[in-house]
């Protein structure tokens, strides 16, 4: 007898700093070279934002997406409220007008301020995947050697690449399990009965109080689970250990490199040259 449907669907949470298990092409990259290439596609949408460049670097996600495997169950639900801001916002930068202008009949509407509107959204979106595409193929454990290594030129210049590259590997360590740790203690907090408030003024208090208790598990939950990791990276040598790992390109990143470069000058030569002027001239 199959369990009665409950009418509504369950949400996905957001998976980050997890890598999705798998042994494809692009789990295999150096953490270094995900590292440089989304730094150079960042410098890249920083100073050119067009059209061209997200579409070029969307088509990156997607086929690397597919490349390592990351299947429709890792993206998150995408909350209703999202939905309506987004909209929202578009409706509100289509009274902005500009070029093009379309007509409605005996009204004109001016589409720039939307499409630069869904231009920024599209950029973020963009951005958003590259992240959490390096996230998903990544073990955190390989981002500090990583750092390290390609941090090492700026050691002539007396600058504490390794003990940066230390403080980035336990913070990325320490996020998704802090995460959780206030998820259940949020859970915990709502199984707990709650007084009745006859009045307002005791409504509000009560939600005070609350917050401070909350508040006050939380920093004693992030002070054990750090005494906890700080035995443990004693325990297994220190705090040197974490960046001291071997880490190396191989020839698989340089091509992975060139091709990225490829694929982004040649949307840039695009942009700059007939796609963009022709753009303009409309």
């Amino acid at each position: 007898m199959s369990a009665p449907s409950t009418g509504r669907r369950q949400r996905r949470s957001v998976v980050l700093l997890r890598p999705v298990p798998g042994d494809s092409v692009i789990h295999r990259l150096w953490a270094g070279t995900k590292l440089l290439m989304v730094a150079a596609i960042g410098v890249l949408m920083t100073f050119y934002p067009g059209w061209v460049p997200i579409g070029a670097v969307a088509v990156l996600v997607l086929v690397a997406a597919r490349l390592a495997g990351i299947q429709r169950g890792v993206l998150p639900s995408i909350p209703g409220w999202l939905i309506f801001l987004v909209f929202l916002g578009g409706l509100t930068a289509t009274f902005a007008g500009g070029d093009p202008v379309i007509g409605l009949g005996s009204v004109e509407v001016g589409l720039g301020g939307l499409l630069n509107f869904l231009r920024i959204t599209a950029l973020s979106i963009v951005l958003l995947g590259l992240g959490a595409m390096v996230s998903w193929t990544t073990n955190v454990a390989e981002i500090a050697p990583a750092v390290a290594t390609l941090g090492r030129p700026l050691r002539v210049l007396r600058i504490p690449v390794d003990e940066w590259a230390v403080a980035l590997a336990l913070a990325l360590r320490a996020f998704p399990m802090l995460i959780d740790e206030f998820r259940i203690l949020y859970a915990a907090r709502r199984l707990r009965p709650k007084p009745a408030a006859p009045r307002r003024r005791g409504h509000w208090r009560r939600w005070w109080m609350e917050a401070i208790d909350m508040l006050a598990a939380a920093i004693t939950v992030a002070l054990r689970r750090a005494d906890e990791m700080g035995d443990a990276i004693t325990a297994r040598g220190g705090a040197g250990q974490i960046s001291a790992a071997p880490s190396r390109p191989k020839a698989i990143d340089w091509w992975a490199m060139l091709i990225v470069a490829a694929v982004c000058g040649v949307a840039l030569a695009l942009e700059l040259t007939v796609l963009g002027t022709s753009a303009v001239t409309r």
